[in-house]
């Protein structure tokens, strides 16, 4: 598949809340918050895009190849990649009805654990946002971080037990969605936390604690002040306060104060392979992106990534994109032969080792194993 079929199969699927541009940068989205863009004018989404863009690679081919290694180590696990699924709620809110929580949030948590790597979730008012995933992840043995809202503190308590009974191998708060409208007009009052507040947060936690949202070198250190083991350089993709900074232009300043201390992820306009190395060489530990597709869309990302960096890249989509039926189940439509002829395309895009997730059967990977 093309990538131009790409979009127009996105496009089927995504619409009317995604138009599924060419470049996704949030200019023809301004504004449109329930919806796909940023906030206000949307300069903030774009700006993340746009400045990411501008920076270049210098080439240097003169060098003894000793092999790279890529895999990265986070609380004493080994990841295949610094790649994280960024954390995504409200799919029928915000992006699509073609997928719901539940198909959603298990495609993720079981595509990144069978990828190697790690898988945010999110939250929301309707705690199925937040206890769906978190099936999913006691299910594969804690490998997943969800993210809570940061509501007032008698509900974070109550959230952090729901998420201590899954054992993850840690716990974001995305304290830049302080800004959303639903926290802003909560009683008890939910939103801010103190330095104090925080480090209450972090010993109830009983596990690292992420902080997404962090855009200064100050806000970093009151993080690692609070007791945070990491944290998310992020402007909440834009959609809480117009006018922000991208992220990757904070990034080097945060990582040169902060590097060795605690663990320094970043999200925000990452697109390809090229854009997840240049966050590294900034100073990010980890990178976020956010895709969960099947493999007739996967071929350009397969290409993308291989182009950018020297490392195996495991190939594990679903049966094709879900639809829901009238019972609210996820239906995968792609049968074996049409998967495993799929998944060939994708081995000479250059995937290393191939596999299924959501919708995949015995039978897909006997059919893959057969065209192989």
């Amino acid at each position: 598949m093309t990538y131009q079929e790409v979009l127009e199969n996105a496009k089927k699927n995504l619409a009317p809340r995604c138009r599924v541009c060419r470049e996704c940068d949030g200019r023809a989205c301004r504004g449109e918050v329930p919806g796909a863009g940023g906030k206000g004018t949307g300069a903030a989404f774009i700006r993340n895009v746009e400045k990411l863009q501008e920076i270049t690679l210098n080439l240097d081919v003169l060098y003894d190849n000793q092999g790279q290694n890529s895999t990265a180590s986070f609380w004493g696990r080994r990841f295949a990649a610094p790649v994280f699924a960024a954390p995504i709620g409200g799919m029928a809110h915000n992006y699509t009805p073609a997928m719901d929580e539940a198909a959603w949030t298990k495609a993720v948590v079981d595509g990144c654990a069978d990828a190697g790597v790690l898988a945010f979730t999110g939250d929301g008012v309707n705690p199925e946002l937040l206890e769906l995933p978190l099936e999913w992840m006691k299910a594969r043995g804690g490998l997943g971080v969800p993210t809570i809202k940061p509501w007032n503190m008698e509900l974070v308590k109550e959230k952090l037990d729901l998420v201590k009974a899954a054992n993850p191998i840690a716990v974001a708060m995305d304290i830049d969605a302080a800004g959303l409208p639903f926290l802003q007009n909560m009683e008890p009052p939910a939103g801010r936390k103190t330095v104090e507040e925080l480090r209450q947060i972090a010993a109830w936690a009983e596990r690292p604690l992420i902080l997404k949202g962090i855009m200064t070198v100050a806000g970093a250190e009151k993080a690692l002040e609070a007791g945070a083991r990491g944290i998310v350089v992020s402007n909440h993709g834009g959609r809480v306060l117009d006018h922000t900074p991208a992220t990757c232009e904070v990034l080097p300043e945060i990582a040169a104060a902060l590097k060795g201390r605690l663990q320094i992820f970043v999200d925000g306009g990452v697109r390809t392979g090229v854009d997840v190395f240049k966050m590294l060489a900034l100073g990010a530990d980890g990178v976020g992106v956010n895709c969960s597709v099947g493999p007739d869309q996967l071929e350009a990302v397969i290409r993308s990534i291989r182009a950018a960096v020297d490392i195996p890249v495991i190939a594990k989509p679903n049966a094709g994109l879900p639809v829901m039926d009238a019972q609210g189940q996820a239906i995968y439509s792609m049968g074996p032969r049409d998967f495993a002829r799929h998944m060939a395309v994708l081995a000479r895009a250059g995937a290393s080792l191939l596999g299924g997730c959501c919708g995949s059967t015995p039978d897909y990977i006997r059919a893959l194993a057969e065209v192989l």
